[in-house]
């Protein structure tokens, strides 16, 4: 989490996750305690930097407060050291200008979203940006595009891990209708 997180980019993936048996949700920041979205809700961190717990999985959301943290070394050092242990690295939205700027999407192929696709592509050109995708995978990344896509991408990534009947259920169970197609993208740029 940061100040000016897109509520929806942490909540959807969330409400997936934390339905999976095996998965334990834990929020984090660069410091511990409130961190207030873009939509002024107050989300509390569990853990700060030096306290985090090695992560599975790691997901950097977007929001109007990714461009203060695209200027933060704290949280991009955070990014770069914490993805050395993931198995899987994720982001939704204006997040993967974040994972962009760390240096961790060189060479690979990668998405976000696409009223502000230009702000990810001017943080490393050797990414290979996707203009048309819901999501992006490509070896342990995970991208999406903006807000929605991102839970869509979560249940990719349930997939995955436990197959695609599994995350088909926990779709079905919540009552989302899961886009399973990463292309079908209609915000895409043309």
């Amino acid at each position: 989490l940061y100040p000016g997180f897109e509520v929806l980019d942490v909540f959807g993936p969330v409400e997936m996750w934390a339905n999976v048996p095996d998965f334990q949700v834990v929020m984090i920041a660069q410091k511990a305690g409130p961190v207030r979205s873009a939509q002024g809700v107050l989300v509390t961190a569990d853990y700060d930097f030096t306290t985090a717990p090695k992560l599975d999985v790691m997901m950097v959301p977007g929001g109007v407060g990714t461009y203060a943290e695209l200027q933060n070394t704290v949280f991009l050092d955070y990014l770069r050291t914490a993805d050395q242990q993931t198995e899987l690295t994720t982001s939704v939205c204006t997040g993967s200008a974040l994972l962009a700027k760390a240096g961790l999407l060189k060479g690979r192929k990668a998405t976000s979203n696409k009223l502000f696709f230009s702000l990810a592509t001017q943080q490393d050109a050797s990414v290979d940006w996707q203009k048309h995708a819901r999501w992006v995978e490509d070896g342990k990344f995970f991208t999406s595009s903006g807000v929605s896509a991102g839970t869509d991408m979560a249940l990719a990534l349930v997939a995955r891990v436990h197959g695609k009947d599994q995350a088909r259920s926990l779709a079905r169970t919540l009552e989302y209708q899961w886009s399973e197609d990463a292309a079908n993208d209609p915000f895409a740029i043309q």
